[in-house]
């Protein structure tokens, strides 16, 4: 069985960009991400796989760290 983690949205992990196309789960309402504690992705900038809580003292210089939040409804024009 793989450990679940819960990880604050604010907090700088490859999990909660929102240029990480990795498998998570995001509650808007709570601003929490959770994912497996092995989860991988692709980091969307630098075309390459990452581990989903890697911090950003890690990163390369060209990394585009995004804060993931929920989108913005449509507007009913």
């Amino acid at each position: 069985m793989t450990t679940k983690l819960i990880v604050p949205a604010e907090v700088k992990v490859c999990a909660t960009c929102s240029y990480w196309d990795g498998e998570r789960e995001i509650d808007p309402e709570l601003r929490v991400v959770v994912v497996s504690e092995s989860c991988e992705g692709e980091c969307l900038v630098q075309g390459k796989c990452c581990q989903g809580l890697s911090q950003e003292a890690k990163w390369r210089d060209d990394c585009l760290w995004e804060h993931l939040a929920p989108d913005e409804p449509a507007s009913k024009e």
